[in-house]
């Protein structure tokens, strides 16, 4: 009788290391592999706040969330962490896909660490002329940011952000 449990202790035992030996292997996968992650809720509304803050500085209304400019986004960020790569790409086609016209643009960029914080992808895109002009464009009233995180350009922990906005 003592041996039968021995062999259910050391059948549990070896249960047990087989199943720690997976977590371990699990764990030990970079993260490039596990695929791109959509950053907290928060983050999103961190970078809505930075921008219409931006807005309000120069004397403008903010910009509201738009679920339509939001998908778009969403699927271009997505497609470029993906693919690593970081270009607007076919724009126009990409908004004629998702059933939106008008006066239309797009923002995009990412960055590592305290450079791919809400305010500091607002900083950046001040102190770029293009990117400044839709920023604080008066005839845009909607918003849509695409964010998402993971491996990108040779950095681990990237954050990459597309912001389409829509008059």
């Amino acid at each position: 009788m003592a041996r039968c449990q021995t062999r259910r202790v050391l059948r549990r035992n070896h249960i047990c290391l087989l199943v720690a030996a997976g977590f371990l292997v699990l764990s030990a996968v970079p993260s490039a592999l596990a695929g791109p992650r959509i950053p907290r809720v928060g983050t999103q509304v961190s970078l809505l706040q930075a921008v219409n803050a931006a807005r309000a500085s120069h004397g403008l209304r903010p910009l509201r969330l738009d679920t339509t400019l939001a998908r778009a986004a969403q699927a271009h960020t997505l497609d470029m962490l993906r693919g690593n790569y970081f270009s607007h790409g076919d724009f126009s086609a990409r908004m004629a896909a998702f059933h939106l016209r008008g006066t239309l643009g797009e923002n995009l960029a990412w960055g590592s660490g305290a450079y791919g914080r809400a305010q500091a992808i607002v900083n950046l895109w001040l102190a770029s002329p293009g990117h400044r002009a839709n920023l604080l464009r008066p005839a845009f009233r909607r918003i849509g940011l695409g964010l998402a995180n993971g491996s990108f350009q040779g950095e681990s922990a990237a954050t990459v952000v597309t912001a389409d906005f829509g008059g």
